[in-house]
């Protein structure tokens, strides 16, 4: 493997100079693939009379071709032929999938590394140092038995760090490279409702980093595809049910539901069923008689009278006492209810839209909701996802509440640093967007200089490095010695025995012996003694 491994060591220090001059070559080219010829002059520098050739190839469906060589005379004789699986050049890599070190006869000594991007080969770095006196060998031919002279050759261990290091600085500009296209919103699919279409077109954000939807934003794959069910169901009278948890904007869902209906003109009434006395809800849901109970001084009327021609949205409905849910029942079954204390029966038209972070079916089974009433609100559920579903959605929201509320605040924000947007994207988010919107609103306040940072964010938020508290040990150092212990535990079981170890840890012979070497364990301390 290459120098992304968990057990990575530092370059040393005769490559720093070649490395950082790779580092910064990667960084001016916004494409690797027009990066590598420079590599591989740097890398040729190094190493005189030496080749070094590079293979790529982003499209796993194409074959690999050799895209640079030095000297310059060799381009033609590598690019007119294919890559061959364990030959030279960099099909030995290609097939070992691992830095490799063999003696070609008649060649010279080649030192191979295979390039990564998101877990695939993509390519591959050969350095061929110049024929040695004596090998007559048919060219081509790996001769394996000369690895061991290969160990004394002088610069080897100075060719194997800067070739491994090589391939891990391109495949970070991989990996980089690929977050910013991933970043990029793709084109939009065909969109099949027409006030969907009009609707994203109409509020479609001018630097296309995401989708606005109604006061709803998300680019993400399952915000798009709440955003396509709203738009189907709005246009009809289904009742909606809205499931999801505490903070993920189930109201803004409701509010553009409504706006996206024929009922667009009428009004929109939001009641919150868990924020009112168990007393006064039948009052505020159906209103009530003068009268009707002590300070009923007046008649009164609800909200379903207040919401005629438009929609009601009933939040957190799994709150509701079983006497309220009889009554919610017949209206969704009769739509006509009566007053608290009247007995004159109002009809009404308005649209149920209903909301609950509860898990309905749960509580059907447990009986603290009516199963003929969950299955009326059922009619057509929509499920809002937690933000840390939404990994793409972060960056996008936390863009958007810094614009709106820096405004309010009057501040101009003119950026969120990179080591906050870090801290953003890891945290869990149990508060969901408006835990998102509160830290930035904190984060606004804190700032000094038009730019949020990661200390102007919440504590919960804060990072061991951020906050100076890292652990004493790195992170390849507590692999590693979890790597070990495992090792030493699977001998000890096995008495010795490396084969039936390395298969209790479900690794190869050859892997485990290797590992043993790294750690300079002897199996053999293992073994019974009679």
């Amino acid at each position: 493997m290459t120098a992304s491994g968990s057990l990575r060591k530092d370059p040393i220090v005769e490559n720093l100079a070649p490395l950082f001059a790779m580092q910064r070559i990667l960084m001016m080219h916004s494409d690797v693939l027009a990066a590598l010829p420079s590599c591989i002059l740097t890398i040729a520098k190094e190493f005189p009379n030496s080749e070094v050739v590079a293979c790529f190839s982003e499209d796993q469906r194409e074959a690999m071709s050799v895209v640079a060589a030095v000297p310059d005379s060799l381009k033609e004789q590598y690019a007119s032929s294919p890559i061959r699986l364990g030959s030279f050049p960099c099909g030995l890599a290609l097939e070992q999938e691992e830095l490799v070190s063999v003696a070609i006869p008649g060649r010279g000594y080649c030192i191979e590394a295979p390039i990564l991007q998101n877990q695939r080969i993509t390519g591959a770095l050969s350095l061929l140092f110049p024929h040695i006196s004596g090998d007559h060998a048919r060219p081509g031919k790996i001769d394996h038995n000369k690895k061991s002279q290969l160990s004394s050759f002088p610069g080897l261990a100075k060719a194997q760090d800067l070739i491994r290091w090589s391939c891990f600085l391109i495949e970070e500009a991989l990996s980089l490279r690929s977050a910013i296209l991933g970043r990029i919103d793709r084109q939009e699919e065909r969109i099949i409702n027409k006030g969907y279409a009009d609707s994203f077109q109409a509020q479609r954000q001018d630097k296309g980093e995401g989708i606005a939807f109604h006061g709803m934003i998300g680019s993400s794959d399952v915000m798009k595809t709440a955003f396509r069910m709203i738009a189907q169901v709005a246009v009809t009278d289904a009742t909606v049910l809205l499931s999801g948890e505490s903070g993920t904007g189930k109201e803004l869902a409701a509010r553009a539901i409504h706006e996206c209906s024929t009922r667009a003109a009428g009004p929109f009434v939001a009641v919150n069923c868990a924020a009112l006395p168990e007393s006064l809800i039948e009052s505020e849901l159906f209103g009530h008689e003068k009268g009707a109970f002590t300070g009923a001084v007046a008649s009164r009327q609800g909200r379903f009278e207040a919401a005629r021609d438009g929609s009601l949205f009933l939040d957190e409905i799994g709150d509701l006492s079983p006497a309220v849910q009889v009554k919610l029942l017949r209206i969704l079954q009769e739509h006509s209810f009566e007053r608290v204390g009247g007995n004159k029966s109002i009809k009404t038209n308005a649209r149920i839209i209903a909301a609950t972070h509860r898990d309905l079916q749960k509580e059907v089974q447990e009986g603290r909701f009516r199963e003929d009433l969950f299955f009326r609100l059922n009619v057509f559920p929509i499920n809002i996802p937690p933000l840390r579903e939404r990994g793409a959605d972060i960056l996008l929201l936390a863009d958007h509440f810094a614009e709106s509320l820096g405004a309010s605040q009057g501040k101009t924000i003119k950026r969120i640093s990179s080591p906050a947007l870090d801290l953003l994207m890891i945290y869990h988010w149990p508060g969901n967007v408006r835990e998102l919107e509160n830290c930035i609103a904190r984060a606004i306040i804190l700032s000094r200089d038009s730019v949020i940072h990661s200390y102007d964010l919440p504590p919960s938020l804060q990072s061991a490095s951020s906050t100076g508290t890292e652990p004493a040990s790195s992170f390849d150092g507590a692999i590693a010695r979890l790597e070990k212990e495992m090792l030493v535990e699977a001998l000890k079981i096995e008495l010795g025995n490396s084969s039936q170890a390395a298969r209790r840890l479900g690794i190869t012979e050859r892997r485990f012996r290797f590992a043993l070497q790294r750690y300079k364990i002897d199996y053999r301390q293992f073994k019974t003694r009679l």
